[in-house]
């Protein structure tokens, strides 16, 4: 459920798409797999993170912990779903075993978001019971200011490359935000106020099964953006994300409601 563009031409700018993954994920347990370029998380490292998953237990999108009973992820991880095949898996590194995983009771899409154009590209799932914190499960803290360009965390499952699998172990890149400038200069119009963009190089980035999880600063791990779009998987575009900090106001409205 990756949101990904099409590259027209070598020197055309991409026009982002929405694009849709059967959450029927085929799962490597054997291969060094990894989010493009990136490396086995350690356990524990990363208490807030969230495998959302079908009714059926297969992992499509990520999300993080904002307290007990909500979950912030990318809105178009929820569009069209039903609260019965959305559920939230917290405290474990694999997808194939551990966590405890609860079910939504309510689905929350910001009002303006824009399938189209992937505005607004935040959303909240609200479970059916409280999430018990531990030593590998908590909140994520999210940022509030403006963030430029600064060294980088992404988090997730998503799979190697544009046709490979998901890996079974989450996966963790060290990255980097680059200025709204620069993003909009590759992106134009496509990019507003509303994202952050992380770039390093070709054969680093996102992919499929990666939407909705966090990229977080490195200095504070504080949640910097929601995945939400870029040109395929690490075709060496920059990675767009939901900018948390635009979105402080509606996560809050949305989860008080």
């Amino acid at each position: 459920m990756f949101k990904f563009a099409v590259l027209l031409t070598l020197t055309a700018v991409a026009t982002a798409i929405p694009a849709r993954i059967v959450p029927k994920t085929i799962i490597d347990l054997e291969g060094d797999w990894r989010v493009v370029g990136g490396s086995a998380a350690p356990t524990g490292a990363y208490p807030f993170m969230v495998s959302i998953r079908s009714s059926s237990n297969s992992h499509y999108c990520g999300g993080s912990i904002i307290n007990e009973r909500w979950v912030l992820t990318a809105a178009h991880c929820i569009i069209g779903e039903s609260t019965s095949n959305v559920r939230a898996v917290v405290g474990t590194n694999t997808l194939n075993a551990g966590g405890t995983s609860y079910v939504s009771t309510r689905l929350i899409l910001h009002n303006n978001y824009d399938d189209d154009s992937a505005d607004n590209d935040v959303g909240v799932i609200q479970l059916a019971s409280a999430i018990a914190y531990s030593n590998t499960v908590a909140p994520v803290v999210l940022n509030s200011v403006n963030t430029g360009a600064v060294d980088a965390i992404l988090i997730g499952w998503g799979q190697t490359s544009t046709i490979g699998s998901a890996p079974n172990n989450l996966q963790h890149l060290s990255t980097s935000t680059i200025t709204a400038a620069q993003c909009q200069a590759i992106w134009g119009s496509s990019v507003n106020s509303g994202h952050i963009c992380s770039f390093t190089r070709a054969g680093q980035g996102s992919c499929f099964g990666d939407s909705g999880g966090p990229l977080i600063q490195t200095s504070n791990s504080a949640q910097l953006g929601i995945v939400s779009f870029g040109v395929a998987c690490a075709q060496g575009f920059p990675d767009v994300y939901s900018r948390v900090s635009s979105y402080n106001s509606w996560i809050n409205s949305a989860v008080s409601s």
